[in-house]
């Protein structure tokens, strides 16, 4: 490790924070406007009688919501011919907790993924995690809401991008179009509905960076010194890039870490 921050006193260091908490009180501000703005999104109601595998057999999307008004999804990236689930959509799932605290608040969480939900209730058990999770295998619901990109079943949406627009700025991982060989992609994603009696709506979504926030334990890395350990951060020189982050060369499913 080089270039870590100066050694100082108590008095300037104070001024320092005293600093950094004015612009961190802007970012804080900031966000409290987005998410007005967000909360003020109109909503698309849901007319697809989607159907799931859980725990409890076969589902539809009200079930989802277990009687609550609210429910947050995690389009968790594991197709059905994957031996395992997406090693970055697992450093998110490894980071939900007890759910209670979003109980009280009127609001559930789901993962729901593509593969059998024989093979999701294998992995998370495997995994240790106890978030409810859904299986959409046979169903358009990945493709309608682009947790699943497939040009032969839906138009492809790349981050509100259509095929036509990602032809302009490329793709996230090839800065190219979109190609036949790219059907089928998996996408990580965060959604939210509301349901008000029987009908359920489609209130946000939100993919690529949108969800980092959920991945790593980043909130709790952004605080430190050292950071998320990744290339682009600054200071330059500061900590080894350990290619931990999103589609890293170095990210395991968490029972491969050896701590």
């Amino acid at each position: 490790m080089g270039n870590l921050p100066p050694v100082v006193g108590q008095d300037e260091w104070f001024a320092a924070r005293r600093a950094l908490l004015e612009k961190e009180k802007a970012v804080t501000r900031a966000r409290d406007e987005v998410n007005a703005e967000r909360r003020r999104l109109p909503m698309v109601r849901v007319e697809k009688d989607y159907r799931f595998q859980g725990a409890e057999g076969e589902v539809g999307l009200a079930d989802l919501f277990d009687g609550r008004p609210q429910l947050v999804m995690h389009h968790f990236m594991y197709a059905p011919d994957w031996e395992d689930a997406c090693p970055s959509c697992s450093s998110a799932a490894d980071g939900i907790g007890r759910l209670r605290q979003l109980y009280v608040r009127s609001t559930s969480l789901v993962a729901v993924s593509r593969a059998p939900y024989e093979k999701l209730a294998a992995f998370r058990e495997r995994m240790g995690w106890t978030f409810p999770w859904y299986s959409s295998y046979g169903s358009d619901f990945n493709y309608d809401f682009h947790a699943t990109l497939d040009d032969r079943v839906a138009p492809v949406v790349l981050h509100y991008r259509t095929q036509d627009e990602v032809a302009d700025v490329g793709t996230p991982w090839t800065n190219g179009p979109w190609t036949p060989d790219m059907n089928g992609e998996e996408m990580p994603g965060i959604s939210a509905f509301l349901r008000v009696g029987d009908e359920v709506f489609h209130t946000y979504s939100t993919f690529g960076r949108g969800i980092e926030e959920f991945h790593n334990m980043y909130r709790y890395l952004d605080l430190t010194v050292l950071g998320r350990q990744e290339e682009w951060e600054e200071p330059k020189g500061r900590a080894t890039p350990l290619g931990l982050q999103v589609g890293g060369p170095n990210l395991r499913l968490p029972d491969q870490y050896e701590v």
